[in-house]
């Protein structure tokens, strides 16, 4: 049976899953691989089931592990017949007869396996069925393949109990190199601090305030803090009481995942930091009109004007200036890639094209520019009507003035007449020729405009195809890893423990529902 919680946390390795594979190569070596080892295992882990509660007694050198290892199993191995190994190799107990899948998948020996016996536990066996406990190697031994056991193990267990001892709980090796990494899996930590029957009891208490302080330090608010003692078995019920109420909760394996899960949505989110504010529109906007400038558009447009109104000409259009186009794509991606990450900057440059391609694309777009420098079709209709009348009203003028002279025999009031009519041709001529000009200039101011529009749509459309599409893609896919692993990572911080730890049963899931899963979450803190 597959609770509510457990199907919230599938979901949400897929979703880390599907980010890790739309980041791909755009994220750094390390955090893709921790992604991904967090992806797999839990997925692995999941599909084992929940049906099994793995507990990891982790600690240091000397703390007491296998001691108190012995007292919860209230086993020895001397005397099933196997000595506690000093190697780096992980020893388990099983209140299972089916735990081997699990154990292989977490990589425990054959000859490191005990199955613990009903008989040995009497009536407390049912409330611990389904226990696995590991007994891990000392995380900080002189031997190196020890602490590999141990960071290998500890992302793949469902409760970790980390022991520690008066002498060396503030050990700055374990506080750096492992609990701070534990942020966000409080509710999937119990520490015990072993030893205690060595402490006064007038030292207990500030003892055990020291250590949750030192927890607080690490960010692991309200870790539960048991005291126990392996030589006198104090506290060692009170343990097994916590490990009984984990084996009680069904979705342990899914609480634990879910940390991790959370664990590795952060360092995702680091490598993908806010949204990142950039719109198409706005962005080829900025950069048209210094792009058009190194087109040399604007001339080509008064040129293409000057032919019209002047009736000759056949303006060219330039290769544009490489190196502002170089200097306009490098402020491009600059702008647009200026909150990303390394890798998603390299993305956005590969993605964009170069000022080679851009050189060309533009030069290719304005190329096809309709570069129509003919004058208005009345034009030379107005020409020639303009130099007829010219022609005609010089020639009538003339009749006129010799007729008025007396050069020209011509009767009044003819002679009147024809000056009159050249007069009125030659004002008439006058007349077309400014009708001409002004057609003429409008036909030029509007091919002006026209040339500088659609070469500015030439040039957005090379931008938008070119810089704007592949921008866009790759900060789509940077929005969608970022929203991808937020929900990956939803879950709300686990409330502070103030007495025993309190881990939710089977009762306080079956009222979860898949979007409340928090209440599930700060039910593994306690009330």
């Amino acid at each position: 049976m597959t609770t509510s919680h457990d199907a919230t946390v599938r979901s949400r390795t897929d979703d880390l899953a599907e980010a890790l594979s739309l980041a791909g190569t755009r994220l750094d070596g390390a955090t893709a691989q921790r992604v991904g080892t967090a992806v797999e295992g839990v997925r692995q882990r999941i599909a084992l089931g929940v049906d099994h509660t793995v507990v990891a007694l982790a600690g240091g050198t000397g703390s007491g592990k296998s001691s108190l290892f012995n007292k919860i199993s209230r086993l020895t191995f001397a005397d099933v017949g196997v000595k506690r190994p000093t190697t780096a190799r992980v020893t388990a107990c099983s209140w299972s007869d089916v735990a081997d899948p699990l154990l292989d998948w977490i990589g425990v020996d054959r000859e490191r396996r005990i199955a613990h016996s009903e008989d040995l536990e009497g009536d407390g066996a049912g409330a611990l069925q389904g226990l696995v406990l590991l007994d891990l190697p000392d995380h900080d031994s002189v031997e190196p393949a020890h602490r590999e056991v141990v960071d290998r193990v500890l992302p793949l267990v469902d409760l970790l109990v980390w022991v520690v001892d008066p002498q060396k709980y503030a050990d700055d090796a374990l506080h750096s190199g492992y609990l701070r990494e534990q942020v966000g899996s409080e509710s999937s930590m119990v520490v015990l601090l072993n030893q205690v029957d060595a402490v006064p009891d007038s030292q207990r208490d500030n003892l055990i305030e020291d250590l949750g302080r030192l927890l607080a330090d690490d960010g692991l608010t309200g870790v539960h803090v048991q005291p126990v003692s392996a030589r006198t078995g104090e506290g060692v019920a009170a343990v097994r009481e916590i490990l009984e109420e984990a084996c009680g909760r069904r979705s342990v394996a899914a609480g634990r995942a879910a940390a991790e899960l959370d664990s590795a949505a952060r360092a995702l989110l680091a490598q993908t930091p806010g949204d990142v504010p950039w719109q198409m529109d706005a962005a080829v906007d900025r950069e048209l009109e210094p792009m058009v400038q190194a087109t040399g558009l604007d001339a080509v447009a008064s040129q293409v004007g000057a032919a019209v109104r002047n009736g000759y000409g056949m303006p060219e259009v330039p290769a544009p200036d490489r190196d502002a186009i170089a200097l306009s794509r490098a402020r491009w991606l600059t702008r647009a890639g200026a909150v990303l990450r390394p890798g998603w900057q390299r993305s956005l440059a590969e993605s964009a094209a170069g000022a080679d391609q851009l050189r060309a694309a533009v030069t290719a777009a304005l190329r096809d520019l309709d570069l129509d420098v003919r004058g208005p079709r009345s034009s030379r209709a107005l020409w020639r009507a303009a130099w007829g009348c010219l022609g005609l009203g010089v020639v009538l003028v003339v009749l006129g003035v010799l007729a008025l002279t007396g050069v020209l025999p011509v009767a009044a009031p003819w002679d009147v007449t024809l000056a009159a009519s050249g007069g009125v041709l030659l004002v008439a001529a006058a007349v077309l020729a400014v009708v001409r000009s002004v057609a003429r200039r409008r036909q030029a101011a509007r091919r002006r405009a026209e040339v500088a529009s659609q070469g500015r749509a030439a040039v957005r459309g090379v931008l938008v195809e070119l810089l704007g599409e592949p921008t866009g893609k790759v900060l789509g896919e940077h929005r969608r890893v970022r929203e991808l692993a937020t929900g990956a990572r939803d879950l709300p911080s686990s409330a502070p423990v103030t007495g025993a730890v309190r881990l939710p049963t089977d009762g306080d899931l079956a009222t979860a529902s898949t979007g409340s899963a928090g209440e599930a979450d700060r039910a593994t803190a306690g009330a």
